[in-house]
């Protein structure tokens, strides 16, 4: 009799928690799952993402090499992973455009759920936002989790560390934000008036500014490959690498 195959992905879960946590490593379930304690909906994930510091997952991933597991450095920057079979784990230290490291600040502000009978933390709200915002691709968008994060758990977000976070990214902030309001025109009042207005200000004096000197493309900070051909092609200045550059180069 077959297993179903999502009772082997929790079970591998399960397994990857319980040595985490027996090893008494210092991390963080994120991804899809954590916006589900939040919110209590159910959306599907398609894996579990742990979040951890950049020097502690080579630790991580040996513990597991010596216990059997296969494990893979993606992406010493901001990803490794923990395979079983088909299944697998995200090993995450920082954000794919590398403007969002895990610090000891987001462990600071963690709360704790429950998991395949395994307790954990999860990142605020706010670093859960935060850990989001960038994430718009043409196979993944994870609006609508920021949009349900802050209809249901408003009351529980640090706007002004929100804020702070992305000072220098403000105007991805602001599209969230009016992003909602036009999901939930009857819910507006969940977001701050101040945080609208004050970055609606920034934006009018953004108006009254020269343009820019430099011919810089951003969209890599949300999809690498979408945007290659600005970089490749239409002679914009990159502000991130990836993968597909150099197969590019």
């Amino acid at each position: 009799m077959k297993t179903d195959p999502a009772l082997r992905a929790h079970s591998f879960y399960a397994e990857v928690l319980k040595i985490l946590k027996d090893s008494k490593f210092t991390f963080m379930v994120a991804g899809g799952f954590a916006v589900n304690a939040y919110t209590g909906l159910r959306r599907p994930t398609k894996d579990i993402d742990i979040f951890c510091k950049a020097g502690d997952y080579p630790k991580i991933l040996n513990k597991f090499t010596s216990l059997g597991y296969k494990t893979q450095v993606s992406d010493e920057r901001w990803i490794a992973k923990i395979f079983k079979g088909k299944y697998y784990v995200d090993l995450i230290f920082g954000s794919s455009n590398l403007v969002a490291p895990v610090t000891d600040d987001w462990f600071k502000d963690s709360k704790t759920a429950k998991f395949f009978n395994c307790e954990v933390k999860i990142p605020s709200v706010t670093d859960l936002i935060w850990s989001k915002v960038f994430i718009q691709n043409r196979d993944r968008y994870d609006g609508a989790d920021i949009a349900h994060l802050i209809l249901l758990k408003h009351q529980e977000i640090n706007w002004e560390r929100l804020l702070s976070s992305l000072e220098q990214y403000w105007e991805v902030l602001l599209v969230h934000l009016l992003n909602f309001r036009f999901i939930y025109p009857s819910e507006r009042e969940k977001i701050p008036s101040w945080l609208l207005k004050e970055l609606l200000s920034r934006l009018q004096h953004q108006f009254e500014l020269p343009t820019p000197k430099m011919k810089v493309c951003r969209g890599r900070m949300f999809s690498v490959l979408d945007y290659t051909v600005d970089v490749t092609e239409l002679g914009f200045a990159d502000v991130v690498g990836g993968e597909n550059e150099r197969r590019v180069g």
